[in-house]
């Protein structure tokens, strides 16, 4: 069977991908989440003609020629309105914030008067007309379509979602991820380890990534290398309504690798398996039903960049985002040999010089060793049959954090 490779791959997991179905969530909770609808301003911003600055609240005509003394006749404050009507030759002390009080026209701030006496003070500097005042709706007026479908919700626009009065937020759900690694030789983190046995690592790698792209993890723990167990967590895996199954491990062509038998026993429509990719050639990808499965290869570099490359961008469209990957161009601190028919993802120290990075290869690439690829800052990107490249030749990079 042919190798497929890594953008065809790629185009086919993402086929027919949407958003999922929408909730509604309370504003607190609602920070990264994916606006699922226009969202409207339910009032106007502010509301009524408000001061920009601490000063005194004064009509314009009585400043004309300056020096000019007002008599202070109260104090506007934020929450506190002067209820009364600015006469000639009067002023309200007023803060940013406060109501402007009806017939005031203009802020003289409050560094261009001086008090003189009691309760008069005297305006020393010009000011145009209307200097200093915000008018109603200048910020936004209700009804007006504020975010739009698809917005991230980040800080400043939950600040607004906020100030327009939303207590709680339209948003799309989370796709959830159900994540079952397999294997005999497993155990979870903590447990003392047989001689022919391993800590689980990729769940937690892969949740990760499931969380960061937006997603929801949920781990089903380690069935055993058997049909019945890997059976029952698939089950539990649909029961939960995932939108995503990812199995770790177990969909290669040894005699324990039962997920492919498991998943399409029970339905599932094999899309491809075997990439040309490295790491990573055994991915899987398939559907049973609504619910797509992707099988990760079980040593855990090839398991971390698969999910980087395919589960990210996947996340993305279920949870209607939009997925860019970071890809950067660097400058080759030592040589690479010839590519074969594979695409590489080469794991590499990244370092800040002149004019860019330098992106140092790790002289061993093999698949088991997640030190490495803590260490990397990104990987390089080879295409298949890529000739040799030297030291100071330029070379894409994928970036990792």
């Amino acid at each position: 069977m042919a190798l497929l490779p890594v953008a065809d791959a790629l185009e086919r997991l993402l086929a027919d991908a949407g958003p999922v179905d929408t909730e509604t969530v309370p504003l607190s909770a609602a920070s990264g989440r994916v606006l699922a609808v226009p969202l409207a301003a339910l009032r106007t911003q502010p509301p009524f003609p408000a001061s920009a600055m601490d000063g005194y609240a004064v009509r314009a005509a009585d400043i004309v020629s300056l020096p000019a003394r007002l008599t202070v006749i109260g104090v506007a404050a934020a929450g506190r309105r002067f209820a009364g009507v600015v006469g000639p030759a009067c002023a309200v002390r007023i803060f940013t914030g406060a109501p402007v009080p009806e017939s005031a026209d203009t802020i003289a701030i409050q560094e261009n008067v001086k008090v003189v006496g009691g309760d008069v003070v005297e305006v020393r500097e010009p000011v145009v007309k209307g200097a200093h005042i915000r008018r109603p709706g200048l910020d936004f007026s209700q009804g007006d379509i504020l975010l739009e479908r698809g917005r991230v919700m980040d800080p400043a626009a939950l600040a607004l979602a906020a100030a327009a009065n939303h207590p709680r937020l339209a948003v799309l759900r989370k796709p959830i991820v159900a994540i079952i690694a397999t294997g005999d030789e497993l155990l979870p983190p903590g447990s003392e380890a047989g001689p022919d046995q391993i800590i689980a690592s990729n769940p937690f790698g892969v949740a990760a990534i499931v969380e960061a792209a937006g997603g929801r993890a949920l781990d089903l723990g380690i069935a055993a290398d058997r049909t019945d167990a890997i059976s029952t967590l698939v089950e539990r895996a649909l029961q939960a309504k995932a939108d995503v199954i990812v199995t770790l491990g177990g969909a290669s062509v040894g005699d324990h690798d039962l997920v492919n038998e498991v998943l399409e026993g029970l339905g599932m429509r094999l899309d491809f398996w075997r990439i040309a990719m490295r790491p990573g050639k055994p991915l899987m990808f398939g559907r049973l039903g609504k619910t797509r499965c992707i099988g990760l290869p079980g040593n855990p570099v090839a398991s971390l960049v698969c999910a980087t490359l395919f589960l990210q961008p996947l996340l993305a469209r279920l949870g209607g985002r939009i997925h860019v990957p970071r890809r950067v161009e660097a400058v080759l601190a030592a040589a690479l040999p010839a590519n074969d028919v594979r695409e590489d993802y080469v794991r590499a120290r990244l370092e800040p010089q002149s004019g860019g990075l330098l992106a140092t290869p790790f002289p061993i690439q093999d698949s088991s060793m997640l030190k490495l690829l803590a260490d990397a800052g990104g990987l390089i990107v080879r295409k298949p049959f890529a000739p040799e490249a030297r030291p100071g030749d330029r070379c894409d990079v994928l970036l990792l954090r």
